[in-house]
């Protein structure tokens, strides 16, 4: 046999003689040049293995120390599969200096097709545990963007605990009376039952205001004409841009401001909340109020819309008569 039959034997590619083409032969295990490069192949395997299910627990702990550690076991196994388990080669195909006929051409696509199946399915353990480590490392690197997003609000800001007849409170449970408040004075109120909970007062959290004297209702809106009992006037206290505290009033000017990112609001006779200055997009929601025989102030049912920054879930409610 000579040597170009010989390379053709071994490499499974076409050689053309004197009279005509050979076929190409079909790739097997026992060809030297799929062999890998390791001498114990199971060894080997078995190696890898251990590195890269090492990878993948310290991708899942996701700590400083390791994570370095998964890294490296991952990067040296990857490495140690491609060196040592992957067919080495070399592979030479001989080429005749015309053309090969078109059932050569089809000959060889079938067998590097064949080859590659062989080297694929030989190693199909190992490409279960590559898939197993990137999508492991892709869930952990995914947690932390998706815990910066924050809760979703989904119906924690379309109500809120005031509802018709809640006593108006301080922080410390006192019931607000109607003469607590001077001119220009402002406090900050919530729904009587509702100052034990953290998260019922960021979401109850009201700005009480008077701007006016004795026997004046102030009407911010047509349909709000009793909404402001005695000077009084009360809006959610979480603003519509971000949900900061609305914590400060501007008597002389009538207007409330947010300090976190200055949004401006206009409040007092014929102004509902309208924002004037800063980021804010909509009003602060006003809640109505009466005074009791007794002198003390509530609600006469709770906001009419929901408060807060606006979200994906939000409503549009009609308003209040």
């Amino acid at each position: 046999m000579s040597d170009e039959e010989q390379q053709a034997s071994q490499g499974g590619v076409a050689t053309e003689g004197h009279g005509g083409s050979e076929p190409l032969p079909l790739a097997s295990f026992d060809d030297p040049h799929l062999q890998p490069l390791a001498k114990h192949p199971r060894r080997a395997e078995v190696a890898v293995a251990a590195l890269l299910a090492i990878g993948v627990l310290g991708f899942a702990a996701y700590e400083g120390i390791t994570l370095g550690v998964g890294l490296f076991a991952f990067g040296f196994g990857l490495a140690a599969w491609g060196k040592y388990l992957l067919p080495q080669g070399p592979f030479v195909e001989q080429r005749h200096p015309l053309r090969s006929t078109d059932d050569e051409r089809a000959a060889m696509a079938a067998v590097i097709t064949e080859r590659g199946g062989i080297a694929v399915r030989r190693r199909g353990f190992l490409g279960g545990i590559l898939a197993l480590g990137a999508t492991v490392m892709g869930v952990v690197l995914a947690f932390p963007l998706l815990r910066s997003l924050g809760p979703v609000p989904k119906k924690s800001l379309d109500t809120t605990n005031w509802t018709k007849g809640s006593y108006l409170v301080d922080s410390l449970g006192r019931r607000v009376h109607v003469t607590d408040l001077e001119v220009g004075g402002a406090l900050t109120v919530f729904p009587e039952g509702f100052t034990n909970d953290e998260v019922d007062m960021a979401v109850d959290q009201t700005i009480l205001i008077r701007v006016a004297g004795p026997d004046v209702d102030v009407v911010t809106t047509p349909h709000r004409a009793t909404w402001g009992p005695d000077g009084y006037l009360a809006f959610s206290k979480v603003c519509t841009h971000a949900g900061c505290p609305v914590g400060l009033f501007q008597h002389q000017t009538l207007q409330l401001l947010c300090p976190c990112h200055q949004s401006l609001f206009d409040v007092g006779e014929g102004r509902p909340a309208n924002p004037v200055f800063g980021p804010a997009p909509r009003p602060l929601p006003q809640l109505p109020l009466y005074v009791d025989e007794d002198g003390f102030l509530r609600a006469q049912a709770g906001y009419d819309q929901p408060i807060g920054p606006g979200f994906w879930e939000r409503t549009t409610r009609v308003h209040y008569a």
